[in-house]
């Protein structure tokens, strides 16, 4: 177990987003946010990587007016382990406009999923990276488990150093279901887009057998500050090989994030200095999350 005074305490969100400086298409979509309400903090695992602050949806909600976002997916976030609790109470209670993506194990029932379904899941997510976000013993285990949410038309969201991955094309073979990679694949600038990694996931990518998140450009920015210029190449190389298959996040509140904390809309406006056209916004921010979630 990890000593308490190690888990690190999260610094506070922006509070202050504004409305951005082109137009947003009506459904679009913040597909990565993540909940921490009040009355929820007995839940966090104690092998946890960070202690986010409370947040409250009406904390997120102020976020997606001020964005012109109508709909958005709360994804499981590690400290809360396999404790689903506080994401489904949220993301139930708004059918309309909220999904949610959940971790679970292979012991899950099919009244579990029925449940959770339900109750707005699409997804399951196994986060590699951080404590108490992998649930399953192995990558091949969580792979072997898709067969079972097939039927209910979820997906399966890795957050991952895909360039870690030796053998990308079989990972994704091996799916019963999407699979969604967080962070723009969470390769870190410093390696470039001529990575052989990167490369291979590039590769797996263009041929549309798998998604990607526009998330969190400053956890693979080498600089501590927006704009994260140095993300524009690897975020132009992902745009550019399969934009049918790019999804748009927040990541709010942006946990375990070490720089100056970014501004939403500064993170949304990305969008266009990556070259993404009104089309290819409402592509990537309407369309696309559309279809993965059920919208």
């Amino acid at each position: 177990m990890k000593p308490k005074s190690d888990i690190q305490f999260c610094a506070s969100p922006d509070p202050s987003p504004r409305t951005p400086a082109f137009d947003i298409p009506a459904g679009a979509c913040d597909t990565h946010f993540h909940i921490f309400p009040s009355g929820h903090e007995q839940r966090y695992v104690p092998d946890r990587s960070y202690t986010p602050p409370a947040l409250e949806i009406s904390d997120f909600d102020n976020v997606a007016r001020s964005l012109r976002i109508e709909r958005a997916v709360v994804v499981q976030a590690s400290v809360y382990g396999q404790d689903n609790t506080a994401t489904l109470e949220v993301v139930s209670a708004n059918p309309e406009r909220l999904r949610a993506v959940i971790s679970i194990d292979k012991d899950a029932t099919f009244a579990d999923l029925m449940s959770y379904h339900a109750q707005g899941v699409r997804g399951v997510r196994v986060n590699v990276v951080d404590s108490g976000g992998m649930t399953f013993s192995s990558i091949n285990e969580a792979l072997a488990f898709t067969a079972r949410i097939k039927e209910f038309g979820w997906h399966i969201e890795f957050l991952a150093h895909v360039e870690t991955f030796e053998d990308i094309g079989s990972i994704l073979a091996a799916s019963h279901v999407p699979v969604v990679f967080g962070h723009l694949g969470y390769t870190k600038v410093t390696k470039g887009t001529d990575d052989k990694g990167f490369q291979r996931f590039l590769n797996a990518f263009q041929e549309g057998v798998a998604w990607v998140k526009l998330t969190g450009p400053y956890r693979i920015s080498n600089l501590d500050r927006f704009p994260y210029t140095d993300v524009r190449n690897m975020a132009q190389a992902l745009i550019e090989a399969n934009p049918d298959r790019l999804l748009w996040g927040s990541d709010w509140p942006h946990v375990r994030h070490v720089g100056v904390m970014p501004n939403d809309t500064d993170l949304l406006e990305q969008l266009s200095s990556w070259g993404c056209d009104a089309s290819l916004r409402e592509q990537i921010l309407v369309d696309n999350p559309a279809l993965l979630y059920g919208f």
